[in-house]
Order: structure tokens, then sequence, then C-alpha cells
């Protein structure tokens, strides 16, 4: 009965603390914050702007657009934080937009991370959730998060595979009897394409674009497989040789080339992954193949071309992008029966 007041007083949050966007779910509401993670300041000062509402979408229309005076900034790099003061900001703000609570309450928090973080950085996690005004804070892998989110029978004595391509990490795992068997957690994933796509426009255009140009650019011509109607898109920036704005006339084989190289490193570390396994494991994956979540899943063709290079099934699973979230918020509302296999800190 206690317990139960007290998730109705201040119920848990779930949380996908992610490079380029930060989830955040309540048991029986899903999702209730779905914003970029960046922060907005007062250059020189670590003060926020608006009086600490410059977050989230606000912040980042802010990217690349702001006066000298103000800096947009992303605490979050490659999966990790790198900035433990705007991580707070940013975290209180969305745990008091996400939470309902009676005063002198504080909510249980479960968060998703990438596998691969140090223990530094898990307990970077856990003090900047914990000053943003969370309760108990635990921690659970975003590959464990993704398997759980995509229905995935990991309690089950078989081989259940996923590939998670956010935006700063890609997270493979197979995972068994409800723990991971084999796993890499990869630096390259949706930031790594961006930045590979506005590379090669600087090089075989002479236009200099920003990181924003070069994700819409990935998003309306980017694929990892040829299409049957190959598109073509429009690219404005600054001409490095002239100095002055220009455009050009892109076609998706060019940023299908540009993503070569990101690609070809996430596909490698997949294919690790089944290295590691056992041979009654990767008899499972024949038949149960690979699942892809994440904003990278989003990619065209990137479940035809794994599926070439593997020799596996593979499938995207529905709405990619909140796989994790949900995951997670599965966990939060059964949090008795998640609750060993979660990381407590100092429990």
């Amino acid at each position: 009965m206690l317990d139960r007041f007290r998730r109705w007083a201040c119920p848990d949050l779930a949380i996908d603390l992610g490079t380029v966007n930060t989830l955040v779910a309540l048991p029986g509401e899903g999702i209730v914050v779905n914003e970029p993670s960046v922060v907005a300041l007062q250059k020189g000062t670590r003060r926020v702007l608006g009086q600490g509402t410059a977050v989230g979408k606000v912040a980042r229309q802010m990217l690349g657009r702001t006066p000298d005076s103000i800096v947009a900034a992303r605490p979050m790099q490659d999966g990790v934080i790198t900035d433990f003061e705007l991580c707070e900001a940013m975290l209180k703000y969305f745990i008091a937009k996400a939470s309902r609570r009676m005063r002198g309450m504080r909510p249980r928090v479960v968060i998703a991370v990438p596998a691969g973080i140090t223990p530094v950085e898990r307990r970077a996690v856990f003090n900047s959730a914990e000053r943003a005004g969370a309760g108990r804070v635990y921690v659970i892998s975003e590959p464990k998060a993704a398997c759980i989110g995509a229905g995935l029978p990991i309690a089950e004595p078989m081989a259940s595979m996923i590939c998670d391509i956010g935006g700063g990490t890609t997270e493979v795992a197979v995972m068994s009897l409800a723990d991971v068997v084999a796993g890499t957690s990869l630096k390259v994933a949706g930031d790594e394409m961006d930045r590979a796509v506005a590379d090669y426009i600087k090089r075989h255009y002479s236009l200099k674009i920003g990181t924003q140009t070069a994700e819409q650019l990935k998003i309306d011509l980017g694929s990892a497989y040829p299409l049957e109607q190959e598109l073509t898109g429009e690219v404005r920036g600054l001409d490095t040789i002239s100095g002055v704005p220009r455009k050009a006339m892109v076609t998706s084989e060019e940023i299908r080339e540009a993503l070569l190289e990101p690609l070809g490193r996430i596909i490698g570390g997949v294919k690790d992954v089944v290295e590691q396994c056992d041979p009654e494991l990767v008899s499972d994956l024949v038949d149960n193949g690979l699942v892809l979540t994440g904003g990278g899943a989003l990619l065209r063709g990137v479940d035809a071309l794994l599926n070439e290079q593997l020799g596996i099934p593979v499938r995207v699973i529905d709405d990619p992008l909140t796989t994790v979230v949900r995951g997670t918020a599965i966990c939060v509302e059964h949090l008795n029966h998640w609750r060993d296999s979660l990381d407590g800190g100092d429990d």
C-alpha cells in the first residue's frame, strides 16, 4: 500500500540519456519527454539561458546560429557525459518536466547507458541524476534495454541479437538467459555518419556545411544499399575557395559512398560479436537473426546491407527511436522483478 502511494505521489521515471536525444517515460503513460540533448548558456558562465529553460528543442534551434555571447552545447559525447554541470542542468529540466511529485519526494529513476562506459563514467551518471533531483538511481545497459523494448525472448536459453545504432554509439549484443553473452560498444554511429557526409561534401564540392545540414542530407538522401530509384537533392554551404555561399546538387549514390566507412566499421563490430559466440548460439542466429534499433536503423537499406554481409535475417523494429526507453520503462514498471539485474550504484 505504501509503495502504491509513493508511485502515485511521485512516479518512477525511465530515461534514455542519449548523445543526440533524451527520452523520458512514465509507467502507464508512455514517453512524456523526447527532446535533443542540448543546453544553451551564457558564454563565460555556467548559467543556462531563459532561467534554466534553454534546454532541448529550444537550445537545439540555436546550434550553429548563436552570437558570440551564447553557447549551445551538448553535455554528452559518444554516449558519455563530458560536461557534468550541463548534464545536471539538462536532467534537472527534463525530470521536472516529466514528473509530478509531492513536495519533498524524489522519483526513483532507471537510466539507460552504453554498455561500454567505464566505472568513472557510470558514477558520473549517478551523481548527475542525483544532483538533478532523482532519488534512488539505477542504470541499465542500452543493449539490454533495447532487447526488452523490442520484445525479444532474452530470458530463454537461446540467442537474441540486437544492434542499436544511436547518435554517439552503436551497441551490439547477443543475449541468452537474461544476460549478455557477447557484445561491443562502438563509438561510431549517427554523429560519425554526419561527419562523414560533411567531409565528403567538403572534399568533392569544396562546400563547408554544418553537422545539422549533413544530418538532413543523410535523412533525405542517405542509404546503405542501392535504391530502386536513386535520389537527388540540393545542398547549400560556404564555398571554401571563393568564401561565398553556394549550392550544389548531390545524389543518393554520393551520400551512400560517404557512409561506406562508418557503416563498414559497424558491420565489422557486428561480425566480431558473432565470432565471440559459441556455435550453438550462432546456430540460433541463423533462425532468429538480428534486430536493428536506434535512429541509425532508419537509414534506407541498412537491414539489406547487414543481411547481405552476415547471411542471417535482419529486421528493423517498429519505432526504433524509442526502443531503448520503452525497454527501460518496462524495467521501471516492474522494478521489483528487474532490480537485481540493474546497477544500483553502491548496492
